[in-house]
């Protein structure tokens, strides 16, 4: 009975609660240069919101369409905003505070990401820097900057995370950073509690070929980057069999990322927003449920099976 009280009582808090009132209310995505953050920029604007779409390349063919798409209704402001810079960020936080509407900022929703595949010494410590300072650094960085808004308007913080932040196929060095943020947002999330401002994580499962996050990678590719110390313990048949595999992988990943883009707006505008919002087809949520309660042994063994096929 408590167990179906805990269940319940969410559902209570949101039928009794009052629905947000977009208008008015600002809220900056990073990473609208495509995919979610492209589609989530347009949703919200269509329901009113003011919306900052911070994009790695402002003059680029994403952040013209989102422009032309928005119309000249002047809540749709393209800014630029590379993550990894804290001049960006400040810049960033400048232009919104400069157009704040009345109600004022809502939402940040940490959206930006990169990904790219293969074994953990095939790749130089440049890349692993690379990749924490875009998927979790550039994270950080943005929700320090902008904590203050969030707590005077007691708003909302929304992060892109993964079902890899559970597992990993090939891909380590994307997994690492995803499951760093979900450790980040425990945290935050406990700390904003008393502010008001709640975090929410979405974990999607494989939208490779809607968002384009990861382009497959031939095996040649990947051998002409090797080390010469690597390419000793590798061989090129070995090398071409992890690409064909995450390649088979990438090819399986859903084109349609509505779902996910449903996610974030609810978790920005629903009363009693989710912690987190798994996004994924049957089969990745049995892997990730393996994975989260069954021992190491059980989890290295599936994994390893799959390899191996």
């Amino acid at each position: 009975l408590l167990l179906l009280l805990v269940l319940l009582l969410p559902r209570l808090w949101r039928s009794g609660a009052v629905p947000l009132e977009p208008p008015g209310r600002a809220v900056l995505i990073t990473g609208c240069d495509s995919g979610f953050g492209h589609f989530l920029a347009l949703r919200l604007h269509r329901l009113g919101f003011t919306v900052f779409a911070g994009c790695l390349f402002p003059g680029g063919d994403g952040a013209q369409r989102l422009q032309r798409e928005a119309g000249g209704s002047g809540r749709l402001h393209v800014l630029q905003l590379d993550v990894t810079s804290a001049r960006d960020v400040l810049a960033a936080k400048e232009l919104v505070l400069s157009h704040l509407p009345e109600r004022g900022f809502w939402g940040l929703v940490n959206n930006a990401g990169i990904s790219t595949f293969g074994e953990t010494g095939w790749l130089p410590m440049e890349k692993y820097e690379r990749f924490a300072d875009v998927n979790l650094l550039g994270s950080i960085r943005t929700t320090l900057e902008f904590l203050p808004l969030l707590r005077k308007y007691k708003g909302r913080i929304v992060f892109m995370s993964s079902i890899n932040a559970y597992f990993t196929l090939g891909n380590g060095i994307y997994s690492m950073t995803k499951a760093a943020i979900e450790k980040f947002c425990d945290a935050l999330r406990l700390e904003m509690k008393k502010f008001g401002v709640q975090v929410c994580v979405i974990q999607p499962g494989n939208y490779a070929r809607f968002t384009k996050i990861q382009p497959p990678l031939s095996a040649e590719e990947i051998w002409n980057e090797l080390s010469e110390e690597e390419k000793t313990v590798y061989s090129k048949e070995y090398v071409q069999e992890r690409a064909n595999f995450f390649n088979s992988i990438l090819s399986e990943g859903s084109t349609k990322g509505n779902e996910v883009v449903d996610a974030m707006v609810d978790a920005l505008m629903s009363p009693a927003p989710k912690a987190r919002y798994m996004v994924a087809k049957l089969k990745e949520k049995a892997l990730v449920f393996v994975c989260a309660l069954f021992p190491t042994v059980v989890m290295d063994s599936v994994l390893s099976y799959a390899l191996s096929k």
